[in-house]
């Protein structure tokens, strides 16, 4: 693992529950990971995933192997885990290989790879010159769906963009799915009104075939939006990462036959249909909604229980914290308790709103339209120092999904290439465009890139 992407490799023991794989290979901090064949595996309609060799973020919990949480101090404090994650069973109940849990930032909370990271040493992103960022929460597991082609699937978490900014920056299919999809027992908390749980990885078809195990009876669909709505997205070609973008907008209104294809503006949409009695402004009812909640239920549901536990251990010691949580957490703790239950209604009024006036469910397409946007593809070095962590206050294009609860898919389409301060030589990166469809279409949206495919609308890997 010389991308730093794992925090143990695991081993199936015979009672049903895993280990960490006892042998080593020369590297340097290089976990290494035991990887069966795929020959001896073959898929079947029960298991899809015969086979599927899966990496595990380490906030969900493994029958026999400890979990981290992306802390030193609760690693070495808890016991074993008894009982698999209900997503991890999921997964293995449908053929899935369990080869590593992988590293998270701390307590999924988002971290830059320069400082944040105290306990342990943030993955590296294969993109580009090597060093750019590899985003987070899901951090290693990102790194390594795009550092080795032996790994076929990843599972990652979302609460705030946890999965889809490593796929971003780094050229895979991620998803944040419809919220409620799957339950969370055995999986560590950051805010449990947005937690999900998704997937990282390079090719569409088992990024499908995860879905069918993990979703149980989410519905598929053959038929497509012929609607679009772009949002931020460019208006022209001028640089490379814009022209990948537009090229694939093009190619998917062919696609999809789009009778229309309009611009959205949220701001506009909400000032004529808000609710009564309801903030003129978007940043008015979401601005401090996020860390409000990730904030409030962290402190409440994995803070508290750990300090006292460890204090009652240590004579009244603290667990050493990463300054990211440790803010954070401080900005919980000035607000009342009163705040938690504003911010659910606040989170409840856009959901609300945005699903009766902006993305609507159809019975023949599930989703009305498809809302298309792109992060861009920007340099994001690892190496330059940065300011120290705030909290994440604000309302933006990523929070939408988040908010409103709806599947937000990442699709790798293209690259851009840049002069690298670190190589001085031209290096690529990896250009993607999110699609986001209405709330429990999931199904549609998997169906419609992989249909995408033999038309060379999309191609893969990008």
């Amino acid at each position: 693992d010389f991308a730093g992407a794992f925090t143990q490799p695991l081993i199936s023991t015979r009672n049903e529950s895993y280990s960490a794989l006892p042998a080593a290979l020369p590297g340097i901090q290089s976990p290494t990971i035991g990887v069966p064949s795929r020959l001896y595996y073959t898929r079947t309609a029960s298991k899809p995933l015969a086979g599927v060799r899966t990496g595990i973020k380490d906030i969900y919990d493994v029958a026999g192997v400890k979990t981290s949480d992306g802390n030193r101090a609760w690693y070495g404090f808890y016991p074993p885990a008894t009982a698999n994650s209900v997503p991890v069973q999921r997964l293995i109940d449908a053929g899935a290989i369990l080869v590593g849990k992988m590293k998270t930032s701390q307590f999924a909370n988002g971290e830059r790879a320069t400082v944040d990271w105290v306990d342990y040493h943030s993955p590296f992103n294969p993109r580009g010159d090597g060093y750019q960022d590899p985003s987070s929460s899901s951090s290693g597991a990102g790194a390594a769906a795009a550092t080795y082609a032996w790994l076929d699937l990843t599972l990652g978490s979302d609460t705030g963009g946890s999965i889809r900014g490593p796929s971003q920056v780094q050229g895979l299919f991620g998803n944040r799915p419809s919220y409620g999809l799957v339950e969370l027992t055995g999986v560590m908390p950051l805010a449990p009104e947005l937690d999900t749980a998704g997937f990282l990885c390079r090719d569409p078809t088992v990024w499908k075939a995860a879905g069918v195990a993990l979703y149980a009876d989410l519905p598929f669909y053959n038929t497509y939006p012929q609607m679009l709505q772009t949002l931020n997205f460019p208006t022209n070609a001028s640089a490379e990462a814009d022209s990948a973008a537009l090229s694939f907008l093009s190619k998917l209104q062919a696609f999809l036959n789009a009778t229309a294809t309009t611009a959205l503006n949220l701001t506009t949409s909400w000032a004529a249909s808000k609710p009564a009695g309801a903030p003129a402004t978007l940043a008015g009812l979401l601005n401090t909604t996020y860390p409000t909640l990730v904030t409030k239920q962290q402190t409440r549901l994995v803070r508290d229980p750990f300090y006292a536990a460890y204090a009652a251990v240590f004579d009244g010691r603290l667990p050493f914290i990463d300054p990211v949580p440790l803010v954070r957490w401080a900005y919980g703790d000035t607000l009342p308790e009163s705040a938690l239950t504003e911010a659910q209604n606040n989170k409840t009024i856009f959901k609300d709103w945005f699903n009766s006036n902006v993305l609507l469910n159809d019975s023949t397409t599930c989703s009305e339209s498809l809302i298309v946007y792109t992060a861009g593809s920007d340099t994001d070095y690892r190496n330059e120092y940065n300011q120290p962590p705030t909290v994440p206050f604000g309302f933006g294009t990523s929070r939408i999904s988040v908010f409103a609860e709806v599947p937000d898919v990442v699709v790798p389409v293209g690259q851009a290439s840049y002069v690298s301060t670190v190589t001085n030589h031209t290096e690529v990166l990896p250009v993607t465009v999110n699609l986001m469809a209405a709330k429990g279409c999931d199904g549609m949206v998997s169906s419609s890139i992989l249909a995408l495919i033999p038309s060379k609308t999309l191609e893969f890997p990008v």
